[in-house]
Protein backbone atom coordinates (compact mmCIF):
# COMPACT_ATOMS: atom_id res chain seq x y z
CA UNK A 1 0.00 0.00 0.00
CA UNK A 2 1.33 3.41 -0.98
CA UNK A 3 0.26 6.86 0.17
CA UNK A 4 -0.73 9.02 -2.79
CA UNK A 5 0.73 12.50 -2.72
CA UNK A 6 -0.28 14.05 -6.04
CA UNK A 7 2.13 16.19 -7.98
CA UNK A 8 0.83 19.64 -8.83
CA UNK A 9 -0.10 18.62 -12.38
CA UNK A 10 -2.00 15.58 -11.05
CA UNK A 11 -3.91 17.75 -8.59
CA UNK A 12 -4.77 20.06 -11.50
CA UNK A 13 -6.07 17.13 -13.58
CA UNK A 14 -8.12 15.77 -10.66
CA UNK A 15 -9.74 19.14 -10.07
CA UNK A 16 -10.42 19.55 -13.80
CA UNK A 17 -12.27 16.20 -13.95
CA UNK A 18 -14.23 16.80 -10.75
CA UNK A 19 -15.41 20.20 -11.94
CA UNK A 20 -16.76 18.94 -15.28
CA UNK A 21 -19.32 16.23 -15.99
CA UNK A 22 -17.44 15.34 -19.16
CA UNK A 23 -13.80 15.95 -20.03
CA UNK A 24 -10.68 14.81 -21.81
CA UNK A 25 -7.40 14.52 -19.94
CA UNK A 26 -4.69 14.55 -22.61
CA UNK A 27 -1.78 13.88 -20.27
CA UNK A 28 1.71 12.74 -21.27
CA UNK A 29 2.41 9.05 -21.16
CA UNK A 30 3.78 8.06 -17.78
CA UNK A 31 2.16 11.03 -16.03
CA UNK A 32 0.06 8.91 -13.67
CA UNK A 33 -3.28 9.14 -15.48
CA UNK A 34 -4.50 5.96 -13.80
CA UNK A 35 -4.00 7.00 -10.18
CA UNK A 36 -5.29 10.51 -10.92
CA UNK A 37 -8.46 9.07 -12.43
CA UNK A 38 -8.90 6.64 -9.54
CA UNK A 39 -8.68 9.64 -7.21
CA UNK A 40 -11.52 11.26 -9.12
CA UNK A 41 -13.54 8.03 -9.03
CA UNK A 42 -13.07 7.51 -5.29
CA UNK A 43 -14.36 11.01 -4.59
CA UNK A 44 -17.31 10.83 -7.01
CA UNK A 45 -18.40 7.48 -5.51
CA UNK A 46 -18.95 9.25 -2.21
CA UNK A 47 -21.50 11.77 -3.49
CA UNK A 48 -22.30 11.63 -7.21
CA UNK A 49 -22.12 8.18 -8.83
CA UNK A 50 -22.63 4.55 -7.86
CA UNK A 51 -21.27 2.48 -10.75
CA UNK A 52 -18.23 3.18 -12.89
CA UNK A 53 -17.26 1.53 -16.19
CA UNK A 54 -13.62 1.66 -17.26
CA UNK A 55 -12.89 0.72 -20.87
CA UNK A 56 -9.34 0.13 -22.08
CA UNK A 57 -6.91 -2.17 -23.86
CA UNK A 58 -7.24 -5.77 -22.72
CA UNK A 59 -3.97 -6.10 -20.85
CA UNK A 60 -4.45 -2.76 -19.13
CA UNK A 61 -7.92 -3.51 -17.72
CA UNK A 62 -6.81 -6.99 -16.68
CA UNK A 63 -3.56 -5.91 -15.02
CA UNK A 64 -2.77 -2.20 -14.71
CA UNK A 65 -6.07 -0.92 -13.28
CA UNK A 66 -6.50 -3.73 -10.70
CA UNK A 67 -2.87 -3.32 -9.62
CA UNK A 68 -3.28 0.44 -9.24
CA UNK A 69 -6.54 0.09 -7.29
CA UNK A 70 -4.82 -2.15 -4.76
CA UNK A 71 -1.62 -0.13 -4.65
CA UNK A 72 -2.86 3.19 -3.25
CA UNK A 73 -4.08 3.84 0.26
CA UNK A 74 -7.06 5.94 -0.85
CA UNK A 75 -8.34 3.50 -3.49
CA UNK A 76 -7.75 0.04 -2.02
CA UNK A 77 -11.26 0.03 -0.53
CA UNK A 78 -12.81 0.22 -4.02
CA UNK A 79 -14.40 -2.98 -5.25
CA UNK A 80 -14.08 -4.02 -8.88
CA UNK A 81 -14.99 -6.74 -11.34
CA UNK A 82 -13.63 -7.67 -14.75
CA UNK A 83 -16.28 -8.16 -17.42
CA UNK A 84 -15.39 -10.65 -20.12
CA UNK A 85 -17.16 -11.65 -23.35
CA UNK A 86 -18.99 -13.31 -24.91
CA UNK A 87 -22.29 -12.45 -23.25
CA UNK A 88 -25.64 -13.50 -24.62
CA UNK A 89 -28.01 -10.57 -24.95
CA UNK A 90 -30.29 -10.28 -21.93
CA UNK A 91 -28.71 -13.26 -20.13
CA UNK A 92 -26.75 -13.57 -16.88
CA UNK A 93 -26.34 -10.07 -15.47
CA UNK A 94 -22.90 -8.67 -14.78
CA UNK A 95 -21.60 -9.09 -11.20
CA UNK A 96 -23.51 -6.85 -8.82
CA UNK A 97 -22.46 -4.68 -5.92
CA UNK A 98 -19.12 -3.44 -7.31
CA UNK A 99 -17.89 0.12 -7.56
CA UNK A 100 -15.87 -0.32 -10.74
CA UNK A 101 -16.37 -2.57 -13.74
CA UNK A 102 -13.51 -3.15 -16.16
CA UNK A 103 -14.00 -4.20 -19.77
CA UNK A 104 -11.66 -4.31 -22.75
CA UNK A 105 -12.37 -2.02 -25.68
CA UNK A 106 -12.86 -5.12 -27.84
CA UNK A 107 -15.67 -6.37 -25.59
CA UNK A 108 -17.49 -3.12 -24.89
CA UNK A 109 -19.89 -3.42 -27.86
CA UNK A 110 -20.85 -6.89 -26.67
CA UNK A 111 -21.43 -5.55 -23.15
CA UNK A 112 -23.69 -2.77 -24.41
CA UNK A 113 -25.70 -5.21 -26.52
CA UNK A 114 -26.00 -7.48 -23.49
CA UNK A 115 -27.34 -4.71 -21.27
CA UNK A 116 -29.75 -3.55 -23.96
CA UNK A 117 -31.69 -0.63 -22.46
CA UNK A 118 -30.60 -1.24 -18.85
CA UNK A 119 -27.50 0.99 -18.83
CA UNK A 120 -26.33 1.14 -15.18
CA UNK A 121 -23.10 3.15 -15.43
CA UNK A 122 -23.14 6.78 -14.33
CA UNK A 123 -19.46 7.36 -15.04
CA UNK A 124 -17.63 5.98 -18.09
CA UNK A 125 -13.86 6.20 -18.33
CA UNK A 126 -12.05 5.36 -21.55
CA UNK A 127 -8.36 4.65 -21.07
CA UNK A 128 -6.62 5.46 -24.36
CA UNK A 129 -9.46 7.44 -25.87
CA UNK A 130 -7.66 7.60 -29.21
CA UNK A 131 -8.52 3.94 -29.81
CA UNK A 132 -12.08 5.23 -30.33
CA UNK A 133 -11.04 7.65 -33.07
CA UNK A 134 -12.86 5.77 -35.86
CA UNK A 135 -16.59 6.55 -36.08
CA UNK A 136 -17.02 3.45 -38.24
CA UNK A 137 -15.83 1.08 -35.51
CA UNK A 138 -18.41 -1.11 -33.83
CA UNK A 139 -17.27 -0.07 -30.36
CA UNK A 140 -17.75 3.62 -31.14
CA UNK A 141 -21.23 3.07 -32.56
CA UNK A 142 -22.25 1.01 -29.52
CA UNK A 143 -20.93 3.54 -27.01
CA UNK A 144 -22.53 6.38 -28.93
CA UNK A 145 -25.95 4.85 -28.21
CA UNK A 146 -25.55 4.88 -24.44
CA UNK A 147 -23.61 8.08 -23.85
CA UNK A 148 -26.80 10.19 -23.48
CA UNK A 149 -27.70 7.95 -20.51
CA UNK A 150 -24.26 8.44 -18.92
CA UNK A 151 -23.95 11.12 -16.26
CA UNK A 152 -20.17 11.61 -16.41
CA UNK A 153 -17.37 10.82 -18.85
CA UNK A 154 -13.57 10.97 -18.70
CA UNK A 155 -11.41 10.31 -21.74
CA UNK A 156 -7.72 9.58 -21.14
CA UNK A 157 -4.94 9.64 -23.70
CA UNK A 158 -1.48 10.98 -24.32
CA UNK A 159 -1.95 10.78 -28.09
CA UNK A 160 -5.30 12.35 -29.02
CA UNK A 161 -4.39 12.95 -32.66
CA UNK A 162 -1.98 10.19 -33.71
CA UNK A 163 -2.67 10.79 -37.40
CA UNK A 164 -3.72 14.42 -37.22
CA UNK A 165 -6.75 16.63 -36.63
CA UNK A 166 -9.24 14.33 -38.47
CA UNK A 167 -8.87 11.84 -35.59
CA UNK A 168 -10.49 14.21 -33.10
CA UNK A 169 -14.15 14.20 -34.09
CA UNK A 170 -15.18 10.79 -32.72
CA UNK A 171 -13.30 11.32 -29.45
CA UNK A 172 -14.85 14.70 -28.76
CA UNK A 173 -18.28 13.39 -29.80
CA UNK A 174 -18.17 10.85 -26.96
CA UNK A 175 -17.71 13.77 -24.58
CA UNK A 176 -20.44 16.10 -25.84
CA UNK A 177 -22.56 14.19 -28.42
CA UNK A 178 -21.47 16.55 -31.17
CA UNK A 179 -22.12 19.87 -29.43
CA UNK A 180 -18.70 21.34 -30.23
CA UNK A 181 -17.39 19.78 -33.44
CA UNK A 182 -20.64 18.77 -35.13
CA UNK A 183 -23.35 16.16 -34.75
CA UNK A 184 -21.93 14.10 -37.63
CA UNK A 185 -18.51 13.49 -39.06
CA UNK A 186 -19.63 15.01 -42.35
CA UNK A 187 -20.45 18.30 -40.62
CA UNK A 188 -17.02 18.25 -38.97
CA UNK A 189 -15.29 17.59 -42.28
CA UNK A 190 -17.22 20.31 -44.10
CA UNK A 191 -16.48 22.82 -41.36
CA UNK A 192 -12.79 22.20 -40.75
CA UNK A 193 -11.30 19.93 -43.44
CA UNK A 194 -10.86 19.65 -47.20
CA UNK A 195 -10.20 16.62 -49.45
CA UNK A 196 -6.41 16.47 -49.82
CA UNK A 197 -6.30 13.24 -51.84
CA UNK A 198 -9.23 11.63 -53.58
CA UNK A 199 -10.29 9.42 -56.47
CA UNK A 200 -13.67 10.39 -57.86
CA UNK A 201 -15.92 10.82 -54.85
CA UNK A 202 -13.73 8.72 -52.56
CA UNK A 203 -11.53 10.77 -50.21
CA UNK A 204 -8.35 9.03 -49.10
CA UNK A 205 -6.85 11.83 -47.06
CA UNK A 206 -8.14 15.00 -45.43
CA UNK A 207 -6.30 18.28 -45.06
CA UNK A 208 -7.01 20.97 -42.47
CA UNK A 209 -8.39 24.34 -43.59
CA UNK A 210 -6.42 27.47 -42.78
CA UNK A 211 -7.15 28.60 -39.24
CA UNK A 212 -9.18 25.47 -38.48
CA UNK A 213 -6.69 24.02 -35.98
CA UNK A 214 -6.83 27.07 -33.75
CA UNK A 215 -10.61 27.20 -34.04
CA UNK A 216 -10.89 23.55 -32.98
CA UNK A 217 -8.56 24.07 -30.02
CA UNK A 218 -10.61 27.03 -28.84
CA UNK A 219 -13.85 25.10 -29.28
CA UNK A 220 -12.84 22.06 -27.19
CA UNK A 221 -10.63 23.91 -24.72
CA UNK A 222 -13.35 24.15 -22.07
CA UNK A 223 -13.51 20.36 -21.66
CA UNK A 224 -10.03 19.14 -22.69
CA UNK A 225 -6.77 19.83 -20.90
CA UNK A 226 -3.16 18.94 -21.49
CA UNK A 227 0.16 19.49 -19.77
CA UNK A 228 3.72 19.31 -21.03
CA UNK A 229 5.98 16.40 -20.17
CA UNK A 230 8.33 18.94 -18.55
CA UNK A 231 5.59 19.85 -16.06
CA UNK A 232 5.44 16.28 -14.81
CA UNK A 233 7.60 14.82 -12.10
CA UNK A 234 11.24 15.14 -13.02
CA UNK A 235 12.24 12.53 -15.55
CA UNK A 236 15.77 11.74 -16.65
CA UNK A 237 16.78 12.93 -20.14
CA UNK A 238 15.84 10.89 -23.19
CA UNK A 239 18.06 10.69 -26.26
CA UNK A 240 17.04 9.45 -29.72
CA UNK A 241 19.86 8.06 -31.85
CA UNK A 242 19.62 6.98 -35.49
CA UNK A 243 21.91 4.08 -36.39
CA UNK A 244 22.17 4.13 -40.17
CA UNK A 245 23.23 0.92 -41.88
CA UNK A 246 24.39 0.39 -45.45
CA UNK A 247 22.69 -2.44 -47.33
CA UNK A 248 25.54 -2.62 -49.83
CA UNK A 249 24.67 -4.61 -52.95
CA UNK A 250 21.21 -5.38 -51.54
CA UNK A 251 20.24 -1.70 -51.94
CA UNK A 252 20.18 -1.97 -55.73
CA UNK A 253 17.87 -4.97 -55.47
CA UNK A 254 15.68 -2.95 -53.11
CA UNK A 255 15.47 -0.08 -55.61
CA UNK A 256 14.56 -2.45 -58.44
CA UNK A 257 11.82 -4.00 -56.32
CA UNK A 258 10.48 -0.57 -55.41
CA UNK A 259 10.38 0.44 -59.08
CA UNK A 260 9.09 -2.77 -60.66
CA UNK A 261 7.09 -4.19 -57.70
CA UNK A 262 8.50 -7.65 -58.38
CA UNK A 263 11.23 -9.32 -56.35
CA UNK A 264 12.99 -12.47 -57.54
CA UNK A 265 14.04 -14.33 -54.43
CA UNK A 266 15.66 -17.10 -56.46
CA UNK A 267 17.65 -16.02 -59.52
CA UNK A 268 15.75 -16.71 -62.74
CA UNK A 269 12.82 -18.46 -61.02
CA UNK A 270 9.80 -16.25 -61.50
CA UNK A 271 7.53 -18.83 -59.84
CA UNK A 272 9.12 -17.82 -56.54
CA UNK A 273 8.91 -14.09 -57.22
CA UNK A 274 7.21 -11.79 -54.72
CA UNK A 275 4.77 -9.36 -56.31
CA UNK A 276 3.22 -6.31 -54.68
CA UNK A 277 -0.42 -6.00 -55.71
CA UNK A 278 -0.74 -2.35 -54.67
CA UNK A 279 1.10 0.51 -53.01
CA UNK A 280 0.04 -0.49 -49.50
CA UNK A 281 1.40 -4.02 -49.91
CA UNK A 282 4.57 -2.65 -51.48
CA UNK A 283 5.31 -0.43 -48.48
CA UNK A 284 5.07 -3.43 -46.16
CA UNK A 285 7.32 -5.48 -48.43
CA UNK A 286 9.86 -2.65 -48.61
CA UNK A 287 9.89 -2.38 -44.83
CA UNK A 288 10.53 -6.10 -44.58
CA UNK A 289 13.30 -5.84 -47.17
CA UNK A 290 14.97 -3.12 -45.13
CA UNK A 291 14.71 -5.39 -42.10
CA UNK A 292 16.47 -8.27 -43.83
CA UNK A 293 13.81 -10.91 -44.36
CA UNK A 294 10.58 -11.02 -46.34
CA UNK A 295 7.48 -13.17 -46.38
CA UNK A 296 6.40 -14.82 -49.59
CA UNK A 297 3.13 -13.51 -50.98
CA UNK A 298 1.20 -16.33 -49.25
CA UNK A 299 3.02 -15.77 -45.92
CA UNK A 300 4.05 -19.43 -45.77
CA UNK A 301 7.79 -18.94 -46.14
CA UNK A 302 10.41 -16.34 -45.24
CA UNK A 303 13.38 -15.45 -47.45
CA UNK A 304 16.57 -13.92 -46.02
CA UNK A 305 17.88 -10.92 -47.96
CA UNK A 306 20.65 -9.52 -45.73
CA UNK A 307 21.96 -9.52 -42.14
CA UNK A 308 22.79 -5.84 -41.71
CA UNK A 309 20.20 -4.97 -39.03
CA UNK A 310 21.01 -8.13 -37.11
CA UNK A 311 24.70 -7.20 -37.08
CA UNK A 312 23.86 -3.67 -35.93
CA UNK A 313 21.76 -5.08 -33.10
CA UNK A 314 24.75 -7.21 -32.13
CA UNK A 315 26.84 -4.06 -31.80
CA UNK A 316 24.17 -2.37 -29.69
CA UNK A 317 23.90 -5.36 -27.36
CA UNK A 318 27.67 -5.35 -26.93
CA UNK A 319 27.78 -1.61 -26.23
CA UNK A 320 24.97 -2.04 -23.66
CA UNK A 321 27.59 -3.82 -21.59
CA UNK A 322 25.21 -6.16 -19.79
CA UNK A 323 22.35 -3.69 -19.36
CA UNK A 324 18.90 -4.97 -20.41
CA UNK A 325 17.68 -3.93 -23.85
CA UNK A 326 14.10 -3.68 -25.08
CA UNK A 327 13.84 -4.44 -28.81
CA UNK A 328 10.76 -3.33 -30.74
CA UNK A 329 9.90 -5.35 -33.83
CA UNK A 330 7.01 -5.22 -36.28
CA UNK A 331 7.04 -8.48 -38.25
CA UNK A 332 6.78 -11.86 -36.54
CA UNK A 333 9.70 -13.28 -38.51
CA UNK A 334 11.90 -10.56 -36.99
CA UNK A 335 11.18 -11.80 -33.47
CA UNK A 336 11.92 -15.39 -34.50
CA UNK A 337 15.14 -14.40 -36.20
CA UNK A 338 16.38 -12.22 -33.34
CA UNK A 339 15.57 -14.86 -30.75
CA UNK A 340 17.34 -17.61 -32.72
CA UNK A 341 20.39 -15.42 -33.23
CA UNK A 342 20.83 -14.17 -29.65
CA UNK A 343 19.36 -16.77 -27.29
CA UNK A 344 22.62 -18.73 -26.90
CA UNK A 345 24.37 -15.62 -25.57
CA UNK A 346 21.59 -13.74 -23.79
CA UNK A 347 18.38 -14.33 -21.89
CA UNK A 348 15.85 -13.47 -24.61
CA UNK A 349 12.12 -13.30 -23.92
CA UNK A 350 9.08 -12.06 -25.83
CA UNK A 351 6.52 -9.93 -23.98
CA UNK A 352 3.58 -12.32 -23.76
CA UNK A 353 2.45 -12.70 -20.15
CA UNK A 354 2.28 -10.84 -16.84
CA UNK A 355 5.21 -12.99 -15.68
CA UNK A 356 7.31 -11.57 -18.51
CA UNK A 357 6.55 -8.07 -17.20
CA UNK A 358 7.57 -9.04 -13.66
CA UNK A 359 10.76 -10.79 -14.78
CA UNK A 360 11.80 -7.84 -16.93
CA UNK A 361 11.23 -5.39 -14.09
CA UNK A 362 13.43 -7.39 -11.70
CA UNK A 363 16.28 -7.77 -14.18
CA UNK A 364 15.89 -11.41 -15.21
CA UNK A 365 15.78 -10.68 -18.95
CA UNK A 366 18.69 -9.38 -21.07
CA UNK A 367 16.65 -8.75 -24.22
CA UNK A 368 12.91 -8.25 -24.23
CA UNK A 369 11.26 -8.58 -27.65
CA UNK A 370 8.25 -6.30 -27.83
CA UNK A 371 5.66 -5.78 -30.52
CA UNK A 372 4.45 -2.18 -30.12
CA UNK A 373 0.80 -3.22 -30.48
CA UNK A 374 1.12 -5.43 -27.40
CA UNK A 375 3.21 -3.05 -25.32
CA UNK A 376 1.14 0.09 -25.31
CA UNK A 377 -1.28 1.73 -22.93
CA UNK A 378 -0.37 1.65 -19.29
CA UNK A 379 2.24 -1.10 -19.02
CA UNK A 380 4.99 -0.24 -16.54
CA UNK A 381 8.29 -1.58 -17.82
CA UNK A 382 10.54 1.28 -16.69
CA UNK A 383 12.10 -0.62 -13.80
CA UNK A 384 13.72 -3.23 -16.04
CA UNK A 385 15.88 -1.05 -18.25
CA UNK A 386 16.43 2.25 -20.00
CA UNK A 387 17.59 1.23 -23.50
CA UNK A 388 15.16 0.75 -26.37
CA UNK A 389 15.95 -0.33 -29.92
CA UNK A 390 13.59 -0.03 -32.90
CA UNK A 391 14.55 -2.92 -35.15
CA UNK A 392 11.68 -1.91 -37.45
CA UNK A 393 9.41 1.09 -37.10
CA UNK A 394 5.64 0.50 -36.58
CA UNK A 395 4.30 1.03 -40.12
CA UNK A 396 3.70 4.80 -39.95
CA UNK A 397 1.75 4.54 -36.68
CA UNK A 398 2.68 7.43 -34.38
CA UNK A 399 0.52 6.19 -31.51
CA UNK A 400 2.24 2.79 -31.42
CA UNK A 401 5.63 4.48 -31.63
CA UNK A 402 4.99 6.88 -28.76
CA UNK A 403 3.26 4.33 -26.57
CA UNK A 404 6.08 1.82 -26.99
CA UNK A 405 8.75 4.37 -26.08
CA UNK A 406 6.72 5.36 -23.03
CA UNK A 407 7.03 1.88 -21.55
CA UNK A 408 10.52 2.79 -20.35
CA UNK A 409 10.38 6.60 -20.42
CA UNK A 410 7.84 7.26 -17.69
CA UNK A 411 7.54 8.01 -13.98
CA UNK A 412 9.75 5.73 -11.96
CA UNK A 413 12.56 5.63 -14.52
CA UNK A 414 15.80 6.47 -12.73
CA UNK A 415 18.31 6.39 -15.58
CA UNK A 416 18.78 8.44 -18.74
CA UNK A 417 16.82 6.76 -21.52
CA UNK A 418 18.27 6.03 -24.95
CA UNK A 419 16.05 5.09 -27.90
CA UNK A 420 17.86 3.75 -30.98
CA UNK A 421 16.40 3.57 -34.50
CA UNK A 422 18.13 1.05 -36.75
CA UNK A 423 17.56 2.50 -40.21
CA UNK A 424 18.62 1.16 -43.59
CA UNK A 425 19.97 4.09 -45.60
CA UNK A 426 18.11 4.94 -48.79
CA UNK A 427 15.05 2.90 -47.83
CA UNK A 428 11.53 3.34 -46.52
CA UNK A 429 12.96 3.34 -42.99
CA UNK A 430 14.07 6.96 -43.37
CA UNK A 431 10.76 7.99 -44.93
CA UNK A 432 8.82 6.39 -42.10
CA UNK A 433 10.81 8.09 -39.36
CA UNK A 434 10.38 11.48 -41.05
CA UNK A 435 6.63 10.87 -41.27
CA UNK A 436 6.41 9.95 -37.58
CA UNK A 437 8.32 13.07 -36.62
CA UNK A 438 6.07 15.21 -38.81
CA UNK A 439 2.90 13.79 -37.26
CA UNK A 440 4.30 14.44 -33.82
CA UNK A 441 4.59 18.13 -34.62
CA UNK A 442 0.86 18.31 -35.39
CA UNK A 443 -0.08 16.49 -32.20
CA UNK A 444 2.26 18.60 -30.10
CA UNK A 445 0.54 21.73 -31.41
CA UNK A 446 -2.81 20.37 -30.22
CA UNK A 447 -1.50 19.45 -26.77
CA UNK A 448 0.20 22.83 -26.31
CA UNK A 449 -3.04 24.61 -27.20
CA UNK A 450 -4.93 22.68 -24.52
CA UNK A 451 -2.43 23.24 -21.72
CA UNK A 452 -3.96 24.29 -18.41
Amino acid sequence: MTVFRPHSYQAKAIAWALDRPTCGLFLPMGAGKTVSTLSVISELLMFDVQKVLIIGPKRVVESTWPDEIQKWDHTRFLTWALITAPMAKGKAAIPSGKDIYLVSKDNVADLIDHLDQRWPFELVVIDELSTFKSPKAKRFKALRRVMPATKRFIGLTGTPAPKGIPDLWAQIYLMDQGERLGKTQRIFQARYLYPARMNGHVVYDWGVKDGAQEQIYDTVGDICMSIKQSECADLPPVTYIDRLIDLGVALQKYKTFKREKILEVCQGQMDDAIMAANAGVLTLFLSEFASGQIYTSDHKDVHTLHDMKLLELEDLMTSANGQPVMVFYYFKHEADRIRNHFEKQYSVRALDTHQDIEDWNVGKIDMLLVHPASAGHGLNLQKGGHIGVWYSLPNWNLELYQQANARIYRQGQQDPVVIYHILAKGTIDEDMLRALQSKEVTQRTLLDALRR
